[in-house]
């Protein structure tokens, strides 16, 4: 696509985050993201959930029972984005842990970052992302990114700042 970004937006899940949301945990929970690019933009959502709401950010979500890294990665995408992956290798591994007022942990999430090759899709939000939109290098310096997500870019694939 030439010109503006491609983009689209959605309102009001309907879901009930207290059920969903991973707070407040027994355990850590394992998350899966995936980088992927398409015509020297990258897809990036906008979180409609915390941590990081409000903030865009690779995008992906948990891991399931008897999922692979990357299936795990693919499935999410499509849930989140609309868009068909084909996941690759980690390229970042990292913690989330939020506490709350009190000190007791709210959120803890061991994020697997993962290489991805587009493979076709119509893009969309779903899930629990706001927006989803393919970014390019001048256009994500105006937008609330994640820092981890900006050092990813930055750092493993010079795009950024």
């Amino acid at each position: 696509m030439t010109g503006g970004a491609e983009t689209s937006s959605r309102k009001g899940h309907g879901t009930d985050h207290r059920s969903s949301s991973g707070a407040y945990p027994d355990h850590p929970r394992v998350a899966v993201g995936a980088v992927v690019f398409k015509d020297k933009r990258v897809l990036l959502v906008r979180r409609g959930q915390p941590p990081a709401e409000g903030l865009w950010a690779i995008p992906g979500g948990s891991v399931l029972l008897g999922e692979t890294l990357q299936q795990a990665a693919e499935r999410e995408i499509m849930e989140e984005t609309g868009i068909r992956i084909t996941a690759g290798e980690p390229v970042l591994t990292f913690d989330v842990v939020e506490r709350d007022e009190s000190g007791r942990v709210r959120f803890h999430y061991v994020i697997v970052d993962l290489d991805a090759r587009y493979d076709g899709g119509r893009l969309r939000a779903g899930d629990d992302a706001l927006e989803a939109r393919w970014v390019s290098r001048t256009q994500i310096e105006k937008l609330p990114v994640s820092v981890t997500t900006r050092e990813l870019l930055n750092e493993r694939y010079a795009f950024g700042s």
